[in-house]
């Protein structure tokens, strides 16, 4: 088998790569294979025979060789399904391996000039504004220097797979990639080859399942490994490349004080309906994220002590350094016994003031140790106020503290000449404190508008005001503004709270005692009026959070959004206000919500246009307005390609500055290998220069009106199978596996904000129901029957006119499309007619008629017979994606049937109390598992029926063998299947 490609293969274009994706999805399997062969043998040959049928399903599409496939799976014993279940989705998992390791060949092949790029990066888009759009390499050059990209990094539970499995799968794909990247003698080849099966080994051997529910505190942990693995190095790198394209055209590298990226985090911070989030949890994530940044900064340190030996330097830093010098030297017996017991790596005795540089940075070095030390007191002891024992310590609070003197040495470098050592490890380090301050991410705190509201009713009740929560929106704003343009304390100690209440304001009082860089934005989901705002800003006043946190509504529902312009405007149009924000307003727009509440279609409209009036609100007003984009993975979310995200939003509003949410398992697929890091970066990069400079035109009013209307259509169709179909909810709970989800210790929240129905689930258990379930139905419910409508009326030349050229509409169209691709109705007919009462098929039946009819109009619009019949412009992100589909499609189908019969034996085995069931399983792995502790790991069956993760929780007891092999089963196959439709776009 070959493991490099020539470079005239490279040369032919992404197509070409296909040979080399499938040689290693056919060498993984292999591997795979060999080590199940070598635990269970008989086990391996059925898993071969399960794999054969899957294939000749997937490509014949008879019925009769699906249920060839349905009998053989239907014949294996219990332990025998968790098994083979297990081997599935490890295959998808490894497959999806070779994807990645595929993209980064052709990434590769791109930066060497060997092919094109599909998508532009920041090299070419620094080329196309300057010779093809005319612009003058100084206006490219200042835009450049003025934009901003914040990823903010959130723990919505949507990455199934462990943080033991993705270790493992890392070497996985490093060892890939060496072999195709590297010359390697048979010896090294041997070598790797033999890496690649240990770790597939590893990964098998791992139980993949989660037996417990992570804390607040272990999803930041799990967002702090990619900064200290990937994201901490690869910035200054990335930074440096940008350099060297710049001074290509002959303009200076970025200022040192202007920074592409920031970064923040959610995780810790999200209240939101998660009870597990609390004033203590909030400061524990500000401490673990300090102790991460301090950490990384001591290395760095410490290494560039061995690099700069030299004596020359500037007059400024020459006394600094002489000052800590002469300081150092009247103790210093206990100054190097002291630094001999923190065991540095070197440099323990004061160092003479003839070597400046390693002077400062050896104060720098010991500072930081101190603070390392304050923090954690701080974590052991909570009733610290961590900004007050910083302070005290003479530690480091603020970033600019650590960045002033590597700023004279790097400034004392470049007036000496020594400008190749200013340029080398200590501008990587300035830049990594510009960007990451002390606070690695900055965190935002999230929650509901309903909860401030109950805190200010608890005040205006106790001062004998009247109950706020009953007062309109005139009365509300009217009293905010009067308490915060006047002086007069509004919260007496003592007054009576409820819990739910006192602890919202224990968490402003605990914002108070943090260090201010530490804290990101304040986040109000469900946001509606102005006084939602005005609450919490007054709410911060009153607790002492100085400087405030800025704060920002969340516009989530579809009335929401369109309400949104008209509460900024209320806002903005007082004075007090304006000058409160100092000319800046930041709104966040929600993607999951709006579309769970109107449809994807409807929902996509809304925001578009509630941006463009965004915009225009603030421009009345003279400030400037910065968007934060809610996205999730999932096209169901918001999710789709990052370049063709960004370029498909409406012309300004964008403008140099984007925030937008990182989600779940997309963390790891941007952010989980340097490389892709790297490529992350430079996508942002591109998109957001490009938004600025080169926005697209604004949409004709034909193409508007008629968006319009589609919008309208969609929407009431989405909504009236959705909320207005009898039974609809039934059929829903009972055809997915929507009840068992929260069961899968993905994430430290409910997977609802309160019983009911569809209306109070949360939107990611909502897709990635229906994604398991292979019917996507959020994705494209309403959308069939609009475009259907406006073909009636003769608007198909339009429609066709406005996927060529309208960027918004065709990024929206062409994520649709590769979504109804991976969607497969006679999967979607098994889970039914496997799970769902007769007297609810016709839903089934007519849910799959409206899939048909959306998959025929979507062709029509888009000029072609078949999905993904050749990528389109904006779908050559993901070169092959329709291949890739097919690849993935025999380890995806044996889950999906595995995962029905699952449910299904669960839920007889409840209904019938466990009656009647015998089973004894005979395989030692699958004893060891099923014995595990239940108190650790398990729901009792009662409970998880009465509503998963949202229900009550139930005493642990032990389960019943049968129910816990097909509750292991039935967990494997949601992880696999969700590996197995990650968003390929």
């Amino acid at each position: 088998m070959s493991y490099r490609m020539s470079a005239s293969d490279l040369r032919m274009g992404p197509g070409h790569f296909l040979t080399g994706l499938r040689n290693d999805d056919s060498l993984l399997r292999q591997v795979f294979f060999s080590i199940l062969r070598h635990h269970h043998p008989n086990l391996a040959a059925k898993v071969d025979v399960i794999y054969a049928l899957s294939q000749a399903w997937c490509t014949s599409q008879s019925d009769s060789d699906f249920e060839l496939l349905v009998k053989y799976v239907s014949d294996l014993k219990p332990e025998e399904r968790i098994l083979v279940a297990s081997s599935f989705s490890h295959m998808l998992n490894l497959h999806n391996l070779t994807e990645e390791v595929n993209s980064s060949q052709i990434g590769r092949a791109v930066r060497l000039g060997e092919m094109d790029s599909p998508t532009r990066d920041t090299n070419h888009s620094l080329l196309k504004l300057t010779t093809v759009n005319g612009l003058s390499p100084q206006q490219v050059y200042d835009s450049l220097c003025s934009q901003t990209v914040e990823l903010v990094l959130t723990a919505h539970p949507t990455q199934a797979l462990r943080a033991s499995l993705l270790k493992k799968y890392a070497i996985v794909r490093r060892e890939l990639d060496t072999l195709h990247s590297k010359r390697m003698s048979e010896y090294e080849k041997i070598e790797t080859l033999e890496s690649i099966r240990a770790a597939v080994q590893a990964a098998w051997r791992t139980d993949e399942i989660r037996r417990s529910k992570p804390t607040p505190q272990d999803e930041m942990r799990g967002g702090l490994a990619y900064f200290s693995t990937v994201i901490f190095d690869v910035v200054p790198v990335f930074h440096r490349r940008v350099d060297t394209a710049l001074e290509k055209l002959g303009l200076p590298r970025l200022p040192l004080d202007r920074m592409l990226f920031k970064f923040g985090s959610w995780m810790g911070g999200d209240r939101d309906g998660n009870p597990n989030v609390t004033a203590d949890t909030t400061r524990d994530v500000v401490v673990l994220a300090r102790l991460e940044a301090v950490n990384a900064y001591f290395k760095q340190v410490e290494g560039l002590m061995f690099d700069l030996s030299m004596w020359r330097c500037s007059p400024e830093l020459k006394e600094l350094a002489q000052r800590i010098a002469a300081a150092e030297s009247r103790d210093a017996v206990r100054v190097a016994e002291e630094r001999k017991r923190r065991n540095y790596a070197d440099f323990w005795a004061p160092i003479p003031a003839t070597e400046p540089f390693r002077v400062v940075l050896s104060h720098m070095r010991d500072r930081l140790y101190n603070t390392r030390q304050v923090l954690h007191q701080c974590l052991i002891h909570p009733a610290l106020s961590v900004r007050a024992a910083l302070r005290e310590a003479g530690a480091y609070e603020d970033a600019e503290d650590m960045a002033r003197p590597l700023q004279l040495m790097y400034d004392s470098l470049v007036a000496t000449g020594d400008e190749s050592v200013a340029h080398a490890r200590l501008l990587d380090l300035l830049r990594q404190i510009r960007t990451f301050g002390l606070s690695m991410m900055a965190l935002d705190i999230r929650q509901e508008s309903a909860r401030h509201t109950e805190v200010m009713d608890a005040v205006t009740r106790y001062l004998g005001l009247g109950a706020y929560a009953g007062w309109d929106e005139g009365r509300r704003l009217a009293f905010l503004l009067e308490q915060l343009q006047g002086k007069r304390p509004l919260m007496p100690p003592g007054m009576d709270m409820s819990p739910e209440e006192r602890e919202v304001v224990a968490t402003f009082r605990m914002l108070s005692e943090l260090p201010a860089d530490s804290l990101g934005a304040y986040i109000i989901s469900m946001a509606k009026t102005a006084s939602d705002v005005l609450a919490v800003v007054l709410l911060q006043r009153e607790t002492g959070v100085r400087p405030a946190l800025r704060v920002v509504p969340l516009f989530e529902t579809l009335d929401d959004l369109h309400n949104a312009p008209a509460t900024i405007s209320t806002l903005l149009a007082n004075d007090w206000y304006r000058n409160h924000i100092n000319g800046v307003q930041e709104c966040m727009i929600g993607y999951s919500d709006s579309g769970k509440d109107a449809g994807r279609l409807a929902a996509a409209w809304a925001l578009y246009e509630t941006q463009e009036k965004l915009v225009a609100v603030a421009r009345e007003y003279g400030v400037r307005l910065v968007l934060f984009h809610g996205r999730g993975g999932t096209v169901g979310r918001g999710g789709g390609p990052t370049h063709m995200a960004i370029r498909s939003q409406p012309a300004g509003t964008i403008n140099g500055h984007l925030r937008v949410t990182v989600q779940g398992e997309i963390i790891e697929q941007q952010f989980g290998e340097k490389e892709v890091c790297f490529r992350t970066l430079d996508l942002y990069t591109s998109a957001v220069l490009e938004a600025a400079l080169d926005p697209p035109p604004a949409p004709r009013a034909e193409w508007r009106a008629l968006m319009g209307q589609l919008a309208a259509d969609s929407c009431d169709t989405y909504r009236s199978v959705v909320y207005g179909t009898p039974d609809f909810y039934e059929y829903f709970m009972q055809s997915t596996a929507a009840s068992e989800l929260g069961r899968l210790n993905i994430g430290s929240r409910p997977s609802s904000r309160k019983q009911g129905g569809i209306e109070t689930l949360r939107a990611i258990p909502w897709i990635f129901a229906w994604t398991q379930q292979r019917l996507h139905l959020p994705v494209w419910l309403g959308i069939g029957e609009a475009l259907e409508a406006a073909f009636s009326k003769g608007h198909q030349p339009v429609l066709q006119d406005m996927y060529a050229n309208w960027p918004f509409f065709t990024s929206t169209l062409d994520l649709v499309e590769m979504v109804l691709a991976k969607a497969d109705a006679r999967l979607s007919a098994f889970y039914e007619r496997t799970l769902v009462e007769p007297r609810l098929a016709h839903l089934g039946e007519r849910l799959r008629s409206l899939l048909a009819n959306t998959q025929s109009n979507i062709l029509i619009v888009v000029r072609k017979s078949a999905l993904l019949e050749g990528n389109t412009p904006s779908q050559m992100s993901t070169p092959n994606l329709d291949e890739k589909i097919r690849l993935r499609s025999p380890y995806v189908a044996p889950l999906n049937v595995l995962q029905a019969l699952s449910l299904r034996g669960l839920r007889r085995f409840r209904e019938q109390g466990g009656d009647g069931v015998e089973y004894n399983p005979s395989d030692p792995e699958i004893i060891d598992l099923l014995s595990r502790d239940p108190k650790a790991s398990r729901w009792r069956a009662a409970g998880a029926a009465a509503g998963g993760e949202g229900g009550a929780q139930q005493p642990q007891q032990p389960q019943h063998p049968y129910q816990a092999a097909m509750d292991d089963c039935l967990m494997i196959t949601i992880k696999g299947i969700a590996a197995g439709m990650q968003n390929t776009g």
